[in-house]
């Protein structure tokens, strides 16, 4: 026996092994044990390779590798989950290999966890960093439902079908459904047809019982699709011998007294007498109307009139560039008669290649009965609809008329100049991204920072076309619900989507409105992008009460459409009214502007007036005009009659339904003429209305003081855009550069708690479409653009400061913080404001709002 001490090998042996052996010997010779080796024990630190955390779907092949440490003797492993030793005796789905790493054969939801591999030898034991499993489910769509029924009972509709994404639903951050979730079809039910009866036949000759019969059939038509069947009898009886009988088989009525024959020739020459002299007294009373009246004109009522009823005009052409013109392309004055000038407003087509080549005429109406064509046309126009959805005759008639106006037959003739300049703002972005805005127009790009490579840069556009193309080219029934807006260049390449904000005029609503994404192809032809109220990958919409903000990839030209789906369809109208004084100093000139309700629209009408030097008399207001295809009516009513004067009979103006519903931003206007008897009047006050048959009112109220002097313009627009075009950098941003990085950088991240985007997106309301988000390499970031977009005019901080108040009180209730913890980089962007105490939620709300724009102004005074 032999001790040995381990400061003895160090001191002798060094590093080196120190071993020994027993010699045993005698006379027959000597012999040898083997070798005993002694070494000195130990277990480093740390591993040579630790476990990494993973993302796998379910039923998934799971590889956890670890290395221990080095160690003498080598050192044992054991895997950790949850702190609980994990043993593949007890599950044939664990392996643990002799190469320590280990195999989940099929991943499992329950596999999920914290895992640690542990490694042991005599001298020491050692922790891995721990690798945090997450097993993840991709959403899977269910089977579609059933196709809704036509949500209409009668005419065009529209049927649904949907499905969810809950087969399975999406779990652990794994990836939405892609696709659709609502599917719609247009769908048209059959319209009952009442029965109507035909004609009786002739009635049939007497019979031996002194009756004749006539009979008649429901076939005018014959009832159909649930239908009503005719009412009342399918035939009739009637004596023919006024109740007399027969004598000897011969009718009493055939044998009659001569006298009474002669009876009945007098008193038909009499009446026919009776009806000439009552025709000539007619004729001469109207001719001795028109010769009093023939100086005052025609009592024209209805503009659409012009367009359907006159036959014979005659023109007298005054002296050339009348000041009172708007340009070449507006619709001259009008006047009636000598002395008073007719509010006529002319807006088709056919007018405008009338008008045009005069540029001040006079009319006078020769025929006065001509003007109840208007009339009888605009009673058989609203004669046509009745019910809460489109008839099939009154759906092709609306449609068949649109599609008139756009190619031409009724194009708006409003007050744009004929040139149509295009509206175009540009911008130079980089790395940092910026925004770009088309003042007054309700249009804007954002360009989100890190759109744009380092070190790259793209000169950007954006454009409002203003010509008709766009009509041209719809197709049905719709019509345009905002401006066309073009962005590129064409070859520009985004690592991430822009934000597109256009203004709109629909009351919105999925029931009524089918309003749809289009973008023009290279030919000049819009295909379909999205319809705004479904699920798409491709992009992204938000509708909001009077703009559309859209996310995009790829460059072009770009507009809303819309096709109503039932009556109940609203488009808001803008309606203004100006005023200003005529070339004699005793007339005045009140027009009434209707226009779709978009700024770009708006501003077109604006940029009309200042250069007529016409004054906004009245604080513009809103009209809803619904889908019914009643006309548009503007009269004027309240005039002071001892101070001014109007032509008799023109106080009241009419649009008919296809000038207003399908303007498509073009605006209308028409034109009261009023002559002051004294030039020591200066006041003018009256009311127009502005109404729709069976449809809304609103009321204009005109108080303006009457001067030839100049007076100042009043304001049109009180945007705090009027002037700026193009912004870049921080500057262009309310959520300062570092705030946005730290929301990015936590909730991209997947967690196993359910808090990432998603949770974000639901906050600030974008929780639709996830889809979408989803494919994005940043989630979060698109979703911030979207909330910069929306909040462009806000500056709605406080929202967002609320969101993530919320976010961090439901994570705090659901676990305790642990300091170890990556979610507790959260509170970091909170920048010490959101605390913990549900007293102090007024306070850290504030706080975290000061923080962000104290490092908004930070970064912009640094920039």
């Amino acid at each position: 026996m032999i001790n040995v001490s381990r400061q003895q090998v160090e001191d002798f042996h060094g590093p080196e092994d120190y071993w020994c052996l027993c010699v045993a010997w005698s006379h027959l010779g000597t012999s040898k044990s083997r070798k005993a080796t002694v070494r000195i024990a130990y277990l480093r630190k740390n591993f040579e390779q630790d476990p990494q955390g993973k993302e796998v779907p379910i039923n998934g092949m799971i590889v956890l590798h670890c290395r221990p440490p080095e160690g003498v003797p080598l050192a044992e492993v054991e895997w950790l989950k949850n702190e609980e030793l994990v043993s593949s005796l007890t599950d044939d789905n664990i392996d643990t290999r002799a190469d320590h790493n280990l195999i989940i054969n099929e991943a499992r939801l329950s596999d999920s966890g914290n895992y640690t591999c542990l490694a042991s030898n005599i001298v020491a034991k050692r922790r891995s960093a721990t690798a945090t499993v997450i097993v993840y489910v991709n959403g899977g769509w269910s089977l579609w439902t059933e196709w809704s029924p036509c949500n209409v009972p009668c005419g065009r509709g529209v049927q649904k079908r949907s499905r969810t994404c809950t087969n399975p639903a999406p779990l652990n951050g794994g990836a939405f459904c892609e696709g659709m979730s609502v599917q719609k079809i247009t769908c048209n039910a059959l319209c009952p047809i009442d029965g109507a009866w035909d004609e009786w036949s002739e009635w049939t000759l007497c019979n031996s019982q002194c009756e004749r019969q006539r009979s008649r059939e429901c076939n005018s038509p014959a009832p159909r699709n649930r239908g009503k069947t005719c009412e009342g009898n399918s035939e009739a009886t009637e004596n023919c011998t006024d109740g007399l009988c027969t004598q000897n088989r011969k009718l009493l009525h055939d044998v009659k007294p001569q006298s009474m024959d002669s009876s009945n020739d007098v008193a038909l020459y009499s009446g026919l007498g009776a009806g000439i002299i009552a025709v000539a007294i007619l004729v001469v009373a109207v001719m001795l109307y028109r010769k009093n009246h023939s100086e005052y004109g025609v009592d024209v009522i209805d503009s659409s009139a012009l367009t359907g009823g006159f036959q014979s005009f005659n023109f007298k052409t005054t002296r050339q560039g009348n000041p009172l013109l708007l340009n070449s392309s507006m619709p001259p004055d009008l006047t009636v008669g000598r002395t008073y000038s007719t509010p006529l407003c002319f807006q088709d087509s056919t007018d405008k290649e009338l008008f045009d080549p005069l540029p001040d005429i006079k009319v006078k109406v020769q025929s006065s009965f001509m003007v109840s064509l208007g009339v009888a046309e605009r009673a058989e126009f609203h004669a046509k609809a009745t019910a809460e959805t489109f008839p099939r005759d009154l759906s092709r008639d609306y449609c068949s008329t649109v599609d008139r106006r756009k190619k031409g037959l009724l194009t708006l003739n409003g007050p744009i100049n004929t040139a149509k300049e295009q509206l175009r703002t540009t911008g130079v972005f980089g790395h940092p991204g910026g925004r770009l805005v088309v003042p007054n127009t309700g249009v804007s790009l954002l360009v989100p920072h890190g759109a744009v490579a380092e070190n790259m840069s793209w000169e950007m556009y954006m454009v409002i076309n203003q010509g008709e193309a766009s009509v041209q080219t719809l197709e049905g029934c719709e019509i345009l619900l905002g401006p066309e807006v073009t962005y590129g260049p064409p070859g520009l390449d985004l690592l991430c989507p822009v934000a597109m904000t256009i203004a709109h005029c629909a009351e919105v609503d999925a029931e009524n409105w089918n309003i749809q994404l289009k973008r023009k192809t290279q030919d000049s032809k819009w295909e379909d992008v999205m319809l705004v109220d479904e699920e798409s990958t491709s992009c992204y919409s938000l509708m909001d009460l009077t703009s559309c903000h859209l996310l995009l990839d790829q460059p072009g030209s770009y507009t809303l459409v819309g096709e109503p789906l039932t009556q109940a369809a609203i488009k808001r109208l803008k309606l203004a009214v100006f005023g200003s004084m005529e070339g004699g100093s005793m007339n005045y000139s009140l027009r009434v502007y209707c226009v779709d309700d978009t700024p770009h629209a708006f501003q077109g009408v604006v940029a009309a007036e200042k250069s007529r030097g016409g004054q906004l008399l009245e604080e513009p207001k809103m009209l809803p005009f619904r889908a019914n295809t009643f006309s548009l009516q503007v009269s004027i009513q309240d005039v002071p009659q001892f101070l001014w004067s109007i032509k008799p009979f023109t106080t009241c103006q009419e649009f008919s339904f296809p000038q207003v519903w399908c303007s498509n931003q073009q605006p209308l206007h028409c034109a009261f003429s009023l002559e002051r008897y004294s030039p020591a009047t200066a006041q003018l006050s009256c009311k127009i209305s502005v109404r729709q048959v069976k449809g809304h009112e609103q009321i204009l109220q005109v108080y303006t003081a009457v001067a030839e002097t100049e007076k100042e313009s009043v304001p049109f627009f009180m945007q705090t855009d009027c002037t700026i075009m193009s912004q870049t950098g921080p500057k262009a941003f309310k959520i300062p550069l570092s705030i946005r990085q730290r929301i990015c950088a936590t909730f991209d991240t997947a967690n196993a708690k359910g808090k990432d985007w998603q949770l974000l997106a639901q906050k600030l309301h974008l929780d639709r479409n996830l889809g979408y988000f989803a494919k994005q390499q940043s989630p979060s970031a698109v979703i911030l653009s979207l909330w910069e977009a929306r909040h462009q005019d806000t500056a709605d901080l406080d929202s967002l400061a609320s969101a993530l108040e919320e976010i961090s009180k439901i994570h705090s209730k659901s676990a305790p913080k642990d300091q170890d913890d990556p979610e507790s980089d959260f509170n970091h962007i909170q920048a010490g404001g959101l605390c913990r105490t549900g007293k102090l939620r007024v306070r850290r709300r504030r706080t975290l709002l000061l923080n962000i724009q104290a490092e908004r102004d930070e970064t912009m005074s640094a920039n």
